[in-house]
């Protein structure tokens, strides 16, 4: 098993930014994707970026890309989220996830570990 914990979500004026952490705990030898999804009232999650732990490849929702930045420090076990030029649309709750089998890193469902998750609203 794997535990997720999320920390660094709040309240945001449009423009600003944020810096999301996840700290994973337990069986992290196994994990070899971690990465973020959202979830904004009345919408389905979608995924916003994820990190290969061997070797750091990002991946990036198009909705993101250029503003948000994923990062990990594999001695310490933790994947951060930087968001800048943040958006009204960009708010929702976050999630953090990992993944230790294959399968697409944009599918929800391929995650085995997810965090409670952290509430990020941007006021416009």
């Amino acid at each position: 098993q794997v535990q997720l914990v999320e920390s660094g979500g709040g309240l945001v004026q449009a423009g600003g930014s944020l810096r999301l952490s996840c700290a994973a705990s337990g069986r992290t030898f196994s994990i070899n994707h971690m990465g973020w999804f959202r979830q904004a009232p009345g919408k389905e999650r979608e995924f916003v970026a994820a990190i290969r732990w061997s070797g750091g490849t990002t991946y990036y929702a198009d909705s993101v890309k250029g503003r948000f930045a994923i990062s990990r420090d594999t001695a310490k076990s933790t994947v951060a989220l930087q968001m800048n030029s943040l958006e009204a649309e960009d708010t929702a709750v976050y999630y953090c996830v990992a993944k230790s089998f294959g399968g697409s890193v944009y599918t929800p469902g391929n995650y085995d570990y997810w965090g409670q998750g952290t509430q990020v609203t941007v006021s416009s």
